[in-house]
């Protein structure tokens, strides 16, 4: 059974502010248009081109935190729900009209504590942090958007 794309957000350069999204294009060179970290740059990796985090997850680890915080404050691309993201690099997800690949896990930063004391900590656990993934075949996504994971 498919999940759903609940989220979808992007900032423009680097601890730059999350805009929130309805639709957006996926693209093999620019990850989420308009998304600083998905454009791929001579001599640099494309493993990073697009975020994905569970809404699973994260209510989990807000949880674990023991007070509210809002999903965008993870400065991930995309909030999907309903589907269990895989943990094995190479998995392809479908999103709406894109593919990526997932190419690891997005390890919670240190920044995760400036928005909330012990934030970092609570995703640790199980890939709680979301996914990285690469962009396969580029398409537009859209909230409500369809998810699952090909093969």
């Amino acid at each position: 059974m498919p999940g759903r794309l609940i989220g979808i957000a992007r900032k423009d350069r680097p601890h730059g502010p999350m805009e929130l999204l309805d639709r957006v294009a996926i693209g093999l060179d620019t990850g989420v248009q308009g998304d600083h970290r998905g454009a791929i740059r001579p001599g640099k990796s494309n493993r990073r081109q697009v975020t994905i985090l569970m809404a699973e997850d994260w209510t989990a680890a807000i949880a674990d935190l023991g007070r509210p915080v809002s999903w965008e404050q993870r400065r991930a691309n995309l909030l999907v729900e309903g589907v269990v993201l895989p943990r094995e690099e190479g998995a392809r997800l479908r999103i709406g009209g894109a593919t990526v690949e997932i190419t690891g896990e997005c390890d919670p930063c240190r920044r995760m504590d400036a928005v909330a004391d012990g934030l970092q900590l609570a995703l640790r656990p199980d890939w709680r942090g979301g996914r990285i993934a690469r962009v396969i075949e580029g398409g537009a996504i859209a909230l409500g958007d369809e998810v699952e994971v090909e093969g």
